[in-house]
């Protein structure tokens, strides 16, 4: 049994090292769209850049919530509350960046997703 419990582990480990890597390249992408609207803040389609960047991003951490939210959900207990927490600070930014934006409104969402994908990327290097 014990050997089954490895195995299992194992398959478990290998499956998530592949995922992180997938959801650190989207958080990428999320804050690479963005910087990119940040940087072109006068550009006369900002208002549909901005709202297409952050829909990708809302999306993106709403898939995280159901993840994180799932029960057999590997990451332990804490970390995933801690990381449901921060996607609440994601969705109140967001709404408040579409009611009323600013360029450097996007700052807070850009930081936390590339230091998000950073950690993501160094835990599958290992």
């Amino acid at each position: 049994m014990q050997r089954h419990q490895t195995e299992a582990y194992g398959r478990t480990q290998m499956a998530a090292f592949g995922n992180r890597e997938a959801e650190a390249a989207v958080l990428m992408k999320a804050a690479a769209l963005m910087k990119h609207v940040q940087t072109h803040w006068a550009s006369p389609d900002r208002s549909e850049r901005l709202e297409k960047a952050l829909r990708y991003n809302q999306r993106l951490w709403s898939f995280f919530q159901v993840s994180l939210a799932d029960g057999k959900n590997p990451l332990p207990l804490m970390l995933r509350e801690n990381i449901l927490r921060l996607s609440a600070i994601i969705d109140r930014r967001s709404f408040d960046t579409l009611a009323c934006p600013a360029p450097e409104k996007l700052d807070l969402l850009i930081n936390i997703n590339t230091n998000i994908a950073a950690g993501l990327k160094s835990t599958a290097q290992k």
